[in-house]
């Protein structure tokens, strides 16, 4: 197993952000959103870099294309967040609360995503290199057709994933206080899972391959 390249993100004195709506295709460098109300607003195609997003509404945020670079996200919430085709580079995300985010395309690239709870992640023929899930909640996350290489899940609960179609490689899941896999069993080969991991899934590798436990 190669270790996951983890971001090393070391943000200049930031300028707090002047309370505009965002701009579809906006540029920002070096700016602090706190506390900022998103709802709504259409961000697609912008570029933010050295950028600390903290306690920010994302309900309904339009995201779509957009470049996150050497930035944190820190207590965002919010409900059908659109980031999809998006790429997050050198990112740490912590204490996150989000639900339905829409990732189907995305690129993540040395990516943290420390604590909190995530439902419903749309992460369908997403590309994740070098990211580490540490101590977050992911209920029904779909990796359908997603290609993973180097991707950790410590100390994560995974509830009801679906890795249909996906592809992986040094994918580790051995750290995961809880791994539920709802399809996709068969799209395995590449992780490395606990012996006593193997044992819970005994039952959906038999059904896999059509064998009958009495």
């Amino acid at each position: 197993m190669r270790a996951v390249r983890r971001p090393e993100v070391r943000l200049p004195e930031l300028a707090p952000h002047d309370g505009r709506e965002l701009e579809p295709e906006g540029d920002y460098d070096g700016l602090e959103f706190a506390d900022a109300d998103w709802a709504g607003q259409d961000a697609r195609g912008a570029r933010f870099m050295d950028c600390a997003v903290r306690r920010c509404a994302l309900d309904e945020t339009v995201l779509s294309r957009s470049r996150i670079i050497d930035s944190v996200l820190s207590g965002v919430r919010g409900v059908g967040t659109d980031l999809s085709q998006s790429s997050l580079r050198d990112v740490e995300v912590s204490g996150a609360r989000l639900g339905g985010t829409q990732l189907h395309g995305a690129v993540l690239e040395r990516v943290v995503v420390r604590g909190g709870k995530i439902d419903f992640p749309n992460l369908r023929k997403a590309k994740l290199r070098d990211v580490a899930f540490e101590g977050c909640v992911l209920v029904e996350a779909d990796f359908s057709g997603a290609e993973l290489e180097r991707v950790t899940f410590e100390d994560c609960t995974l509830a009801r994933a679906d890795f249909s179609a996906a592809r992986m490689k040094d994918v580790d899941l051995r750290g995961a206080a809880a791994v539920d896999i709802a399809r996709g069993i068969d799209r395995l080969a590449g992780a490395v899972i606990s012996a006593s991991q193997l044992l819970d899934m005994a039952p959906a590798f038999a059904a896999q391959i059509g064998v009958r436990v009495e």
